[in-house]
């Protein structure tokens, strides 16, 4: 077992196509189909199903993929470790952000470390608030920028930056003009909501279980992956929403949403690392970037 097998089954797991884990890579279809043949004949196991003309990851690979992250994410730390003794000439970073920080707050910011160190690779992987701290305990990414609170035993969180949530309902609901609205009007909502596990969500339902209305007891009729898509499901009058101010400027500057009275609180951006793995020098000098 080699570690370009095993960076050739993550990439082809995570996207679950070989061709699209080959254009990735830079590989040829060929390639990484002989890569991912010689490792479940050499041990026996298969990792993928063949279904009809495509690849499922079956539940061996599954099992597999965190081992297989955990062996790559130790050989990127112990290269991280050696290119730090160029001096910040050459290496990588590899950064974990949840969608509103990853589209809105943290682009400029990368923008500029990577005009002051041109020779470090910035890898950004992106997902809610859960499964950046998970990456970040599990060493897949050596920095993690989450919204609102998050309790992770082994982790150092600082605060960053501040958002604001806006509750949000289509111009034409009759309480979208309403200066307060009450926990009956709130409960009786229907919601279009982010999945279970983002910092969005979470906050919402912190401050909506704050006014006396229990996350059970919302009507939530659509569960979507992203702000995106949220706010195109909310544009179209799917129902209420919250989101950051903004991922949502333009839509309410245009007059396809309107803002619902209901006031939340500020939330924080906060910066995680692990408390006891390896800090590289490219990381202390983004976070250093940030002040």
């Amino acid at each position: 077992m080699t570690l370009e097998q095993l960076r050739i089954f993550v990439a082809v797991a995570e996207r679950e196509h070989v061709t699209e884990a080959a254009r990735a890579l830079n590989l040829t279809q060929s390639a990484i189909s002989n890569a991912i043949a010689a490792l479940e004949e050499r041990h026996a196991v298969r990792l993928f199903d063949r279904v009809g003309r495509g690849i499922v990851l079956n539940a061996t690979g599954r099992s597999f993929l965190g081992e297989a992250r955990g062996v790559l994410a130790r050989a990127q730390a112990a290269e991280a470790a050696l290119a730090d003794m160029g001096g910040l000439r050459r290496g990588r970073l590899a950064i974990f952000a949840s969608q509103t920080i990853a589209g809105y707050w943290l682009p400029r910011r990368l923008a500029a470390f990577h005009l002051r160190y041109p020779g470090i690779a910035l890898d950004v992987a992106i997902g809610n608030t859960r499964e950046a701290a998970a990456a970040v305990l599990e060493g897949a990414a050596e920095l993690g920028f989450v919204e609102g609170e998050i309790d992770a035993p082994g982790l150092e969180r600082s605060v960053i930056g501040v958002d604001r949530l806006l509750l949000l309902l289509p111009p034409d609901h009759p309480l979208a003009g309403k200066a307060v609205l009450s926990v009956a009007e709130l409960r009786a909502l229907t919601w279009v909501l982010r999945e279970r596990g983002s910092g969005t969500r979470s906050s919402l339902e912190a401050a909506l279980r704050a006014a006396g209305v229990a996350a059970g007891d919302l009507q939530v009729a659509m569960t979507l992956p992203s702000n995106e898509a949220v706010l195109a499901a909310a544009e179209a009058g799917a129902g209420a929403t919250a989101l950051s101010e903004s991922v949502v400027v333009a839509a309410l500057a245009a007059g396809r949403l309107a803002r619902a009275g209901f006031d939340l609180p500020e939330r924080s951006f906060r910066l995680l690392r692990h408390e006891a793995r390896y800090r590289s020098k490219a990381a202390d000098a983004f976070v250093a970037e940030l002040g």
